[in-house]
């Protein structure tokens, strides 16, 4: 894997960020952790309750990972702010992510609330990352406003269709610079590999984990996609052609082999 890389303050070894929305049970968290190297976590906060009498995410989190605080269920930037707030506060976490979804079909995010609740928490000192409709305009504002990092979504959340705004995400990567954070709609290793080869920072995934058949072994495959996505964006990754070339040409072989037979000859 790549060197560590910088966001918010701190260094990560891993660009695989992984939800705790509908994981079967949170009892899994520390095996995830372990054999992935994962070091975010996010966490809604209306999963977060100290006084439950069942399972408490809270006692599952390994200490030394780091825990963003997710807004989801807002619905404007005064909801975001005030969860973002309470949220922080029961976790101890200053990372937050703006998740403003004021479209109940597609939970498409708010973008023009969520620079709002940004301006309003970075104000207030968190580390803020945005998640964002891909829009290059948004992402130049909010970089503005001070947030730690942009989280465009790949295709409408839960769907997990893959990288389907590659055209509006890449102007993103491209033009700003704080971190890109692919987030949403990344269903399978594949997808994840190809985020990493356009020069994502990370990626974020829930769905495609939780929900496997084997959340674990899916958590270990797609952070194995994200290293080998990244290797390869350093590396850098071949232009397509429109036509054929052969990798292994046979025309200084067929010269050789005529200069032998007219050798023979003599």
């Amino acid at each position: 894997m790549d060197k560590e890389f910088q966001i918010a303050g701190k260094k990560l070894k891993s660009r695989l960020f992984i939800g705790t929305g509908k994981l079967p049970t949170y009892k899994i968290i520390p095996d995830i952790v372990k054999k992935t190297g994962v070091e975010v976590l996010t966490v809604a906060v209306r999963r977060i309750n100290p006084t439950s009498k069942l399972e408490n995410i809270m006692n599952y989190i390994p200490k030394d990972i780091i825990i963003m605080v997710n807004t989801s269920g807002a619905r404007n930037a005064d909801e975001a702010v005030k969860i973002a707030r309470i949220g922080s506060e029961i976790s101890g976490s200053k990372w937050i992510k703006i998740e403003i979804e004021a479209d109940t079909k597609y939970l498409a995010p708010d973008n023009e609330e969520t620079i709002k609740a940004t301006k309003k928490l970075v104000q207030e000192g968190f580390l803020v990352f945005p998640y964002i409709t891909p829009d290059l305009i948004t992402a130049k504002k909010l970089e503005k406003a001070g947030a730690a990092a942009v989280m465009p979504l790949g295709s409408f959340i839960g769907t997990n269709k893959g990288i389907t705004c590659e055209t509006l995400i890449k102007p993103i990567i491209q033009e700003i610079k704080i971190p890109v954070i692919i987030d949403a709609g990344i269903g399978r290793p594949s997808h994840a590999a190809k985020a990493m080869e356009m020069g994502a920072s990370a990626i974020l995934v829930n769905t495609a984990i939780a929900i496997a058949k084997d959340p674990v072994k899916m958590a270990v495959a797609i952070d194995m996609a994200v290293r080998a996505g990244r290797i390869a964006y350093e590396i850098g990754i071949l232009a397509e052609r429109e036509f054929a070339e052969a990798s292994s040409p046979l025309t200084g072989f067929l010269k050789d082999k005529k200069n032998d037979k007219r050798n023979n000859k003599k």
